[in-house]
């Protein structure tokens, strides 16, 4: 097999890596500095969160629900909360293949801490998550990428089985090497779309794919940073520069662009992350001031990792009974910390600052 290209159905794939020298551009170098700059400073002031999975469900399903977005697959932070709570029997459709998503993030996460690598069994089970199917890598020809404003075809991905199976196993050992550059995930976040190995959620599985380069390569240590919204903000550049860079076969711009939704993403969840720790930390003031008798750390940190927090919640986090549970989210509503909703049979507690921080 050549190393300039695999000739399948479709269109030409070139192997990775690509020559250094279409790269490493002194532009680039310089983003890659600011990029890891503003990596290495979320990745230190996450580590001040007293639970990691505060931030790992919150910034998490926010991720989940703009990925999706951008798939017009379309809900609120309200549904979605409400449909974890109530263990997604209240969940409308999008709201489900939002959770999907979610659920393919944490099996990632938990297989780069197990394995501390991605194999392309690995990617096929993420892929299924999102999808709800086991359809796998694509079999049969007849995939294109097609303008929906104009119906033209912009893109044929190869077709023949093998050929992609020989693409992701060389996009698996680039991905696996030792390599650690952030631009190195913009090129693989480029393969991995242009080989499109699925029938569907190729997009989904590629932005998941970001995140865990960025933990494999221990960038970060959970899950907080998605380029998801930042592509939202620019969609029509994101997939302008995927287009020309598969035909011009320049790097750069392309390069340079992932590296600045990186820089810029990093900052933006940064202000996140200290926003939501400055209210955990009022919280816990408050609730020492005012609801004394059932503080405990663990009673505040259930209600930042459940925005939606429900008895059932408290009685698992805290080893209480359900009577002694109510009582605790009761108060919290009385000290003007939580506010009550139904749902159904059921009374949903929210914390609302925290939404307000969340959706902002």
């Amino acid at each position: 097999m050549s190393m300039s290209a695999v000739i399948g159905a479709g269109e030409s794939v070139p192997l990775m890596p690509p020559g250094l020298g279409k790269i490493e551009s002194l532009l680039i170098l310089r983003k890659e500095a600011s990029a890891r700059q503003a990596l290495a400073e979320l990745k230190g002031f996450a580590h001040t969160m007293p639970n990691p999975y505060i931030l790992i469900n919150t910034i998490g399903i926010s991720e989940a629900k703009e990925s999706s977005a951008i798939e017009n697959i379309i809900t609120t932070q309200d549904e979605l909360y409400k449909a974890l709570a109530s263990n997604l029997t209240a969940a409308d459709p999008a709201a489900k293949e939002v959770l999907n998503y979610r659920q393919a993030v944490y099996k990632g996460f938990n297989i780069i801490r197990q394995t501390g690598m991605i194999r392309i069994s690995d990617i096929v089970k993420i892929q299924e998550l999102i999808i709800g199917n086991n359809a796998g890598i694509r079999k049969l020809p007849g995939t294109s990428l097609v303008n929906s404003a104009t119906d033209d075809v912009v893109y044929t991905p190869p077709q023949d089985y093998d050929t992609i199976c020989a693409l992701l196993n060389n996009f698996c050992a680039y991905l696996n090497d030792a390599e650690d550059s952030l631009w190195k995930m913009a090129v693989l976040h480029y393969q991995f779309e242009t080989i499109h190995p699925f029938y569907d959620g190729n997009g989904r599985t590629g932005r998941i794919l970001n995140i865990l380069y960025l933990l494999l390569k221990q960038h970060l240590d959970t899950p907080i940073l998605y380029l998801s919204s930042f592509i939202i903000k620019r969609k029509s550049d994101y997939y302008s520069l995927l287009s020309r860079t598969r035909t011009s076969g320049m790097w750069e711009d392309w390069v340079l662009f992932m590296l600045d939704g990186i820089e810029q993403t990093a900052k933006l969840t940064l202000e996140k992350v200290r926003a939501i720790k400055e209210l955990f930390d009022l919280t816990t003031e408050r609730v020492k001031a005012h609801c004394p008798k059932i503080y405990s750390r663990e009673l505040v940190e259930l209600i930042f990792e459940h925005p939606y927090s429900k008895i059932d919640f408290v009685v698992n986090k805290i080893n209480v009974n359900r009577k002694t549970a109510s009582k605790y989210l009761k108060e919290l509503e009385t000290c003007q910390i939580l506010s009550s909703t139904r749902l159904g049979k059921e009374t949903l507690y929210i914390h609302k600052a925290l939404m307000r921080i969340l959706e902002e």
